[in-house]
């Protein structure tokens, strides 16, 4: 598939079927990913790729810390507070994901439902958690997004879907427990991946993207 037609085909999925991807198919794609660019090559993601009982342990971890009303401690600086248009696609967003799903803006409870599911996965058969060494600050991060990018359109190119989760960095204690990652690594984000469960209807969410002349400014 060429690879425009890849980025208009990939969406965040967030119901996914129970049927993991095989193991020699996660090879290729990761073998794949390594080819992404960084910067002075120094490659900076280590990544972890969590499947089957393991993967539910975890989500029962961080459903626990998240639900004990514990304060998010994210390893990285991830307080964001969007203004003007940034925000205006924000909510956007929302409203495009919480009207797929016939979730009133009133309606919190049933918002709070929706946003656990973020730590259990959208029931995925795998979820992939991306560290990197935590002195490495902006430029490790820009590499990752580089590097996750690439992943993401490889699994597309293989009908594998995802949903990239800013909140898989949020809590991030259970993750580094089970990893044993050392004081200098941080849990950046992580990403939900397996088959989409197309009879959902949060899967029929889709966001608009701003035009071409809104973001790029040709100059000669």
């Amino acid at each position: 598939m060429p690879l425009l037609d890849l980025l208009k085909n990939r969406y965040s999925v967030r119901a996914f079927l129970e049927t993991p991807v095989p193991r020699e198919i996660l090879i290729e794609i990761f073998k794949g990913a390594q080819l992404s660019p960084s910067n002075c090559n120094v490659q900076p993601w280590q990544v972890y790729v969590i499947s089957g009982a393991l993967k539910d342990q975890l989500k029962e971890s961080l459903l626990t810390a998240i639900l004990s009303g514990k304060e998010p401690n994210p390893d990285f600086d991830w307080k964001v507070h969007y203004f003007g248009v940034h925000r205006e696609r924000q909510f956007g967003s929302a409203n495009a994901l919480y009207g797929s799903m016939g979730i009133e803006r009133s309606d919190k409870q049933a918002r709070l439902d929706a946003m656990l599911r973020n730590w259990s996965f959208f029931d995925a058969p795998h979820v992939a958690f991306f560290t990197m060494e935590k002195y490495l600050k902006m430029m490790g991060a820009v590499d990752l997004g580089i590097y996750t990018q690439t992943l993401s359109l490889l699994m597309t190119e293989r009908g594998i879907s995802s949903c990239f989760q800013g909140a898989l960095g949020q809590f991030p204690d259970p993750v580094r427990r089970l990893l044993n990652l050392p004081d200098s690594s941080g849990v950046l984000f992580g990403m939900s991946f397996g088959y989409a469960d197309e009879s959902k209807p949060v899967n029929a969410t889709r966001t608009d993207r701003a035009s071409m002349e809104e973001a790029v400014v040709f100059l000669e």
